[in-house]
């Protein structure tokens, strides 16, 4: 599984759970990106290695925990793991919601994940990479 085909599929899971009010479904996916953004252990990642038929542990094992910076990094953090933590910021601010103000902010979030998933571009990620993580 790649990143591209993750985010079609969070994407279109995120906008059914909001179609439908499924809120359970909608927290749990925020936890997951939080747990995927803070341990580095991505979806994706897990079951390509699996695929591979690869030993499980070494599969979920992050990389080396401070690789050399790349020139023009600013931070020593991947924008990967840095996304799911936004993402996932971002679509608590909008569930929470400050009394229905921001109630477009998940399914902004939703369409944008969607439309990464099928064209392979994400503004996001793409901002995230510009301000300086690796």
């Amino acid at each position: 599984m790649s990143d591209r085909s993750y985010r079609l599929i969070l994407g279109a899971l995120l906008l059914a759970a909001l179609y439908s009010n499924q809120k359970g479904v909608i927290f749990g996916l925020i936890v997951m990106l939080t747990i995927e953004g803070v341990s580095n252990r991505r979806i994706p990642q897990i079951l390509t290695a699996l695929r591979a038929k690869t030993r499980f542990a070494s599969a979920i094992a992050p990389a080396h925990p401070l690789p050399p910076k790349r020139r023009g990094t600013r931070f020593h953090f991947e924008a990967e793991r840095a996304w799911r933590l936004i993402a996932a910021l971002l679509l608590l601010i909008g569930i929470l919601g400050f009394n229905g103000v921001l109630w477009f902010l998940p399914w902004f979030m939703g369409f944008g994940m969607l439309g990464a998933g099928v064209s392979g571009v994400c503004p996001m990620l793409i901002t995230v990479e510009w301000i300086g993580f690796r």
